[in-house]
């Protein structure tokens, strides 16, 4: 009777012992470099996005998105904001209060989403978090935008982009989620286009 017991117990230890390691191999983590691989094949996208500001504020629109370097935020609403990077400038359009802010966009961490091959390695990374659903990969490169930086959630089954979050040198950081997405879309024709024109003439009026 004891020596079934004892080769009763072992047989379950056996058991939970493998159950253990197929665990432990299904929960491996994600390597960096395969989610930047994946993120980096998607060449095109358009969808929904819902932004949340540090001041809890909520917009909603539409964005397309095109490698490398553009990317466009149309507002809904009467807002008259729109958002637009042409692959050298970031331009903030609000022509209902007709400003118009213009950045260098290698100065901005959107450049880590939008560049032609993105690159998860280095310092420039500063965490990967995987919870078993989703994947969080932190970035920031203090030589280009110092204190500022972008996280990224990816789906940890299909590797898709989820949302992302951008911290300003103020330590305060808008998300936008992203959703009904679609890949491989063409942008309408001058999606990407900034007025530069429209911007100096903005801002030479309100100073």
């Amino acid at each position: 009777m004891a020596y079934r017991i004892k080769k009763l117990l072992g047989f379950l230890c056996a058991v939970i012992g493998v159950a253990a390691v197929n665990a432990g191999a299904s929960a491996a983590p994600v390597e960096a470099k395969t989610i930047a691989d994946h993120l980096s094949s998607v060449k095109s996208m358009s969808g929904d996005f819902v932004q949340s500001g540090p001041k809890a504020e909520r917009k909603h629109g539409r964005f397309f998105l095109q490698r490398p370097g553009k990317i466009r935020f149309n507002y809904a609403g009467q807002s008259g904001v729109s958002v637009i990077a042409d692959g050298k400038s970031l331009v903030v359009y609000n022509r209902k209060l007709k400003t118009s802010r213009l950045y260098a966009l290698s100065k901005t961490p959107l450049k880590l989403l939008l560049d032609n091959k993105v690159d998860f390695s280095g310092s420039r990374v500063k965490s990967i978090r995987d919870d078993g659903a989703q994947v969080t990969v932190k970035l920031a490169d203090r030589s280009a935008f110092g204190n500022s930086n972008i996280s990224m959630v990816f789906d940890r089954k299909s590797l898709d982009l989820r949302r992302w979050s951008l911290t300003d040198e103020k330590g305060l950081t808008t998300t936008v989620i992203i959703s009904n997405v679609r890949q491989g879309v063409r942008a309408p024709e001058g999606t990407f286009v900034i007025d530069y024109a429209a911007n100096r003439e903005f801002n030479t009026t309100t100073k």
